[in-house]
């Protein structure tokens, strides 16, 4: 991965936010990390693990808090890599 690809994704982690909080993917910490595969043109982009909580509904909502930030997340690496498949893993 060059450095060129190392700051774009920097700026798409920076300004992907979570609706809740307003707190951005990177301070949040929801990325431990990424593999770019150039044979396959892939981006793989590894969470972090979310434990639940100890009430059902607070559990679904934040799964759900989750799910629709990282299809954010998805939409801008597709943006910013147009060339490439994005992987949430």
């Amino acid at each position: 991965m060059d450095s060129a690809m190392k700051r774009k994704i920097d700026a798409v982690l920076d300004r992907v936010k979570e609706p809740e909080s307003g707190l951005s993917i990177a301070q949040l910490g929801l990325v431990e990390r990424l593999r770019y595969s150039s044979a396959s043109k892939k981006l793989y982009v590894c969470t972090s693990t979310i434990r639940p909580n100890r009430k059902q509904c607070c559990t679904v909502l934040q799964g759900l808090l989750i799910s629709g930030t990282l299809n954010s997340l998805t939409r801008e690496f597709q943006k910013e890599f147009p060339d490439l498949s994005v992987e949430i893993v």
